[in-house]
């Protein structure tokens, strides 16, 4: 008799090789080791270099909008920015207008770290384009973009 719910192996070969989510997931924690590396010596990791880029902004950035730029639910943003505020990177206000409401701003530290990880970031950036081939980077961008 045979098992109904036994699948062949070829079947786990196939999505090995055909698996988008997993091919993105394998190059995206790729990516993520490449850059925590090179930010390592200012203490900062990919995600909080993102985080920290993307409240470099002319006015206070609110949670909200924060949130949605980086595809993230507000708790794991709270977690995330935890970090960041223990070291003085980061401040977190209500919002004049909602007290429910939260504005992040990097203090003049945070600005001072985000500066010194830029270069770090660019030429780390440059490296992964280039092994991409030519097109390849911009291609590539565009394409993920395409998956939502």
């Amino acid at each position: 008799m045979s098992n109904p719910h036994v699948i062949p192996f070829s079947t786990t070969l196939h999505v090995r090789d055909t698996c988008l989510c997993l091919h993105v997931q394998r190059a995206a924690r790729a990516l993520a080791r490449r850059f925590d590396a090179a930010l390592r010596p200012l203490g900062l990791t990919n995600g909080q270099f993102s985080l920290m880029m993307s409240l470099n902004r002319p006015q206070p950035a609110p949670m909200g909008s924060v949130a949605t730029l980086l595809d993230m639910d507000r708790t794991t943003l709270t977690a995330a920015l935890k970090p960041l505020q223990r070291r003085g990177l980061v401040h977190v206000v209500a919002d004049p207008k909602d007290a429910r409401s939260r504005l992040l701003t990097l203090t003049p530290e945070g600005m001072a770290v985000l500066a010194a990880a830029v270069p770090i970031w660019t030429a780390t950036h440059a490296q992964v384009d280039e092994g991409l081939g030519e097109g390849g980077p911009q291609r590539l961008r565009g394409d993920l973009s395409n998956i939502r």
